[in-house]
């Protein structure tokens, strides 16, 4: 075992930590000033940015499955943020989008969010930091998503 495969399960260990403190801390403010958790913001944000996105798309960009996103997606209309439309090319799916209310939502959490990153990563690490942490946990989920690892089966 060389000197990098020693550290790799304190890798794993700071990464998975990590990602829970930022999740939840991101997730209490996004909680206390709009009244959405982490998950819902993520949501919001990849139908803006991927306008008619399917439940089933959802479920694998964010590597979770069908069911729970498509109660998630369920709580989202019930709030008036998202709206399920025809999918003309399969009737069996729904198309999501988000609505001028979810819109309007999502760019004050966007502030929010961008406040909170600058304020939990941002202030602890230097920019060259941040770029090469980026830039390396890109490469390892580019591998996993090309691997096929962690896709849930249902």
């Amino acid at each position: 075992m060389d000197n990098g495969d020693r550290l790799l399960p304190g890798l794993f260990a700071d990464l998975v930590r990590c990602e829970t403190r930022l999740y939840n801390g991101l997730g209490e403010r996004l909680k206390a000033r709009h009244g959405i958790v982490a998950s819902q913001f993520e949501f919001l944000r990849h139908l803006r940015a991927h306008p008619g996105t399917r439940v089933a798309d959802l479920a694998a960009e964010f590597a979770v499955g069908v069911g729970a996103v498509s109660k998630g997606a369920d709580r989202l209309e019930r709030q008036g943020w998202v709206e399920r439309r025809a999918n003309p090319a399969d009737r069996r799916s729904s198309l999501l989008a988000l609505t001028e209310a979810g819109a309007l939502l999502l760019d004050a959490a966007e502030r929010t969010f961008a406040d909170v990153l600058a304020e939990l990563v941002g202030d602890v690490l230097d920019p060259s930091a941040v770029a090469a942490t980026a830039d390396a946990l890109a490469t390892l989920r580019a591998a996993l998503e090309a691997g096929g690892v962690g896709v849930p089966t249902g």
